[in-house]
């Protein structure tokens, strides 16, 4: 493997090493960009490790920078940021760790290099890179870090169920680098995730969703769900999702396995789409079938409103995974909601009507929904799949179709509830929503065309069988 850096970085490596010598610090360059840069990945984040104050090299550093960087310094762990250019720097003095049974939060004391490199959470993020003058680009490697990567294993420097019973967390980075480099876990390594996955219960949920989201975003993502759910660890933070694991057989009928399902779902969406909420909606689309599974004699086996279920489910769960309570999980939630709706489009003599109110309740997501929808397409059966994907491209055209004719992308009643309350000289009521729905439900049904003259006037006679009488006509 041969350790390719751009000429910038290996310009802003030497100045480090200039001030370093010049502060009396053996220095070194350590963990994920050594290990990107070997793998020839792109890596922005660079960490620097020295023997002495880290703070005290950043500050040295940023000021023989031009234009002057801004310097982040975080004294209550003895590190210091840099950002210059694309890159963010990491300044942080040698570290000796140990840890309480009860907390992965380490009691932290000055070190060598030695004692920063054992309390490193795999052999290949364990590897350094001396920036000294007598050696400088000298690989540091104590752990054969460089076999694991030539032979793509995930393996921890010191023993697994030590690494991991002191920081927990890094049981799913484990899972999160197999994930992302197609490396696979050490045997060892892999048995301890089992045995310590309980050990994860004092991880705070904002950590393990920060590693789950970039599980999410690899480019096959199930391969990190299978790895949690076989390990144990999906179990004790995500129960729901380990909930659709199973068959159930009765009468001689079974449903598919709900968890492959959707691992199939999510890895057909990240063929088309890099979008990480978009993902959660398929992870999360039939959350809702577990709770929901019903046995019919005749029918087989049902999961009838999972979709409003599921919907319901996404708020809890992105509140107790600390996933962002806004626009984000809205978002998940309409898809959830939706994700039925296009297939029973894809039937014959479906109405404009129905065309229309898919268009209104999706908005500016339908696109979203439609991708989506095409991922949960998971048949074996090639002909079926054909047949599924044109039936979703005649939706496609129908619903351009119908779009250009009545505008109706984010679309909002040409008749508002304060148009309502003005001509009628009424406050808020149950009036007001009756008419505003009825106006709603005429355009939508193409009974009236969408503009504000023939919604007026509809709102008028709707008006008028309620016994209310316009103040004055325009």
């Amino acid at each position: 493997m041969v350790f390719k850096i751009e000429d910038y970085e290996r310009k802003l490596l030497q100045l480090i090493s200039d001030k370093a010598e010049r502060l009396g610090y053996p220095t070194y360059l350590v963990g994920g960009y050594v290990r990107d840069r070997l793998l020839n990945r792109d890596c922005k984040d660079i960490d620097i490790v020295c023997v002495g104050s880290g703070i005290s090299l950043a500050e040295e550093v940023a000021g023989a920078l031009r234009p002057l960087p801004r310097i982040a310094v975080y004294r209550r762990f003895g590190t210091a940021m840099i950002h210059h250019g694309d890159l963010d720097v990491e300044f942080v003095g040698a570290r000796k760790e140990s840890y309480r049974h009860d907390s992965r939060k380490p009691s932290v004391e000055e070190g060598s290099l030695e004692d920063d490199q054992n309390r490193r959470d795999f052999t290949i993020n364990a590897l350094a890179v001396s920036l000294n003058p007598d050696d400088f680009g000298t690989l540091i490697d104590p752990f054969n870090g460089l076999g694991d990567l030539e032979a793509k294993i995930i393996r921890t420097p010191l023993e697994p169920g030590k690494t991991f019973s002191d920081d927990p967390l890094r049981m799913l980075r484990a899972v999160r680098f197999s994930t992302q480099l197609g490396f696979s876990i050490e045997p060892t390594t892999y048995a301890a995730l089992t045995s310590f996955a309980d050990r994860l219960r004092i991880i705070s949920q904002e950590r393990i969703a920060s590693e789950l989201n970039k599980i999410m975003l690899a480019n096959r993502p199930s391969v990190g769900f299978k790895l949690l759910m076989d390990t144990g660890l999906l179990a004790i933070f995500f129960p729901e999702l380990a909930a659709l694991k199973g068959v159930e057989i009765r009468n001689g009928k079974g449903h598919k396995d709900n968890f492959y399902h959707t691992l199939e779902v999510l890895d057909n969406l990240s063929r088309h789409s890099d979008n990480l909420w978009l993902r959660w909606a398929a992870l999360l689309h039939d959350i809702a079938k577990p709770p929901t599974k019903r046995f019919h004699p005749e029918l087989g086996w049902t999961f009838h409103g999972h979709e409003v279920l599921g919907a319901a489910m996404v708020t809890t769960i992105f509140r107790r995974l600390r996933l962002p309570m806004d626009h984000k999980m809205k978002y998940v939630q309409k898809l959830v909601s939706l994700h039925l709706r296009p297939i029973s489009l894809t039937k014959e003599n479906i109405t404009d009507s129905a065309i229309r109110r898919l268009i209104v309740d999706a908005g500016d997501d339908l696109d979203d929904l439609l991708i989506l929808c095409e991922a949960d397409i998971t048949s074996k059966n090639p002909a079926k799949v054909k047949r599924y994907l044109e039936n979703y491209e005649l939706v496609r055209e129908r619903i351009q179709q119908v779009e250009a004719k009545d505008n109706l992308r984010n679309w909002q009643p040409p008749i508002t509830g304060e148009i309502i309350m003005s001509v009628f000289g009424i406050a808020p009521s149950k009036e007001v929503g009756v008419i505003k729905t009825a106006v709603r439900e005429a355009i939508l049904d193409g009974d009236i065309a969408n503009n504000y003259e023939e919604a007026f006037q509809f709102m008028i006679r709707t008006a008028d069988a309620l016994g209310l009488k316009p103040l004055s006509l325009p």
